[in-house]
């Protein structure tokens, strides 16, 4: 397939798009910026990755824009995958929830009309299990602050657009994804900390969160991609659903022997409850369906913070 994919500069879409270019598909990535001012290293790296795997790159071009459209139309497509989304301050309260609705789908009608008429029907949106109404959990399914409620009412805006007209629309739903090039978040506390010698320290070990390995998780991601039903649907992948402090230990447990290090840690009394204790997606992955090796994941993931933080 011909694929279009907005969003290739962060953690999951670079993974995404890997996976795609492994499945014969041919994936041409639009980013807002132009190619210089990326210069954050992690985003970086990312871009130089998908180069390297050959996928084809157009800078300086956002969702909905002319050169957008007239990307749309100077090509046929097979399949749009929308995965970026605006997450500038994505953790404050004061989000802007109606910028970012409107970045994310500006000018959706013009562009579903320039899909159809370059034969595209299908398009996946990437969401999160954050949004409200998105997997199972304690207390209702609302949004988890501002970002998630931004993410939830562009999947409602897709699915009206393109209902209207008869286009194939999946929601890729994310969980808690850690692997190489992911942001300083916690499994990456965890071994910078382990690397420095010293003891980690986990705030919230009561929260039950769902934990996958991006590399599973993209996988899925392409099996979708070629496998799309017609009309609405939703796909939620499933991996490691336990408590913050149970995945601790398994970090630790899979990280001992491959880095040679104690891989020390303390759960403290959790007393913070700001958010729901248990939230997790609903598609259990059988990692065979896929030909993915966990034993494999694990080792990529010794061998990449192995080669950034051994020598820091």
């Amino acid at each position: 397939m011909r694929v279009l994919f907005t969003g290739g500069s962060s953690f999951t879409g670079c993974w995404f798009i890997k996976e795609l270019l492994a499945a014969g598909h041919d994936v041409v990535a639009v980013f807002r910026k132009s190619r210089a001012a990326y210069q954050e290293p992690l985003r970086a790296a990312r871009i130089d990755r998908l180069v390297e795997a050959g996928c084809q790159t157009v800078f300086g071009v956002s969702f909905g824009d002319e050169r957008f459209l007239a990307l749309v139309e100077s090509s046929q497509w097979d399949l749009l995958c929308h995965h970026g989304a605006e997450a500038a301050n994505y953790r404050s309260p004061e989000f802007d929830v109606v910028a970012a609705l409107r970045s994310n789908t500006y000018q959706l009608p013009v562009v579903l009309e320039a899909l159809r008429k370059s034969e595209c029907q299908k398009i996946i949106v990437t969401g999160s299990v954050f949004e409200n109404d998105e997997g199972i959990g304690s207390r209702d399914l609302r949004a988890f602050s501002p970002y998630g409620l931004s993410k939830g009412l562009t999947w409602q805006l897709f699915r009206f657009y393109a209902e209207l007209r008869d286009m194939a629309l999946a929601k890729f739903v994310i969980p808690n994804p850690f692997g190489p090039y992911e942001e300083p978040r916690f499994v990456h506390y965890l071994l910078k900390t382990w690397f420095a010698g010293s003891t980690a320290t986990v705030n919230t070990p009561v929260y039950v969160r769902d934990n996958i390995h991006v590399s599973l998780l993209a996988r899925s991601y392409a099996h979708l991609a070629g496998s799309m039903p017609r009309g609405i649907s939703r796909y939620s992948p499933s991996q490691y659903v336990e408590s913050q402090g149970d995945f601790t230990q398994r970090v630790a447990n899979e990280m001992r022997h491959r880095l040679n290090l104690p891989c020390q840690f303390e759960l403290l009394a959790q007393t913070d409850f700001a958010e729901p204790r248990i939230r997790a997606n609903t598609d259990r992955i059988a990692a065979s369906q896929f030909n993915w090796s966990e034993a494999s994941a694990w080792d990529e993931i010794a061998r990449f913070y192995g080669q950034m933080l051994a020598c820091g």
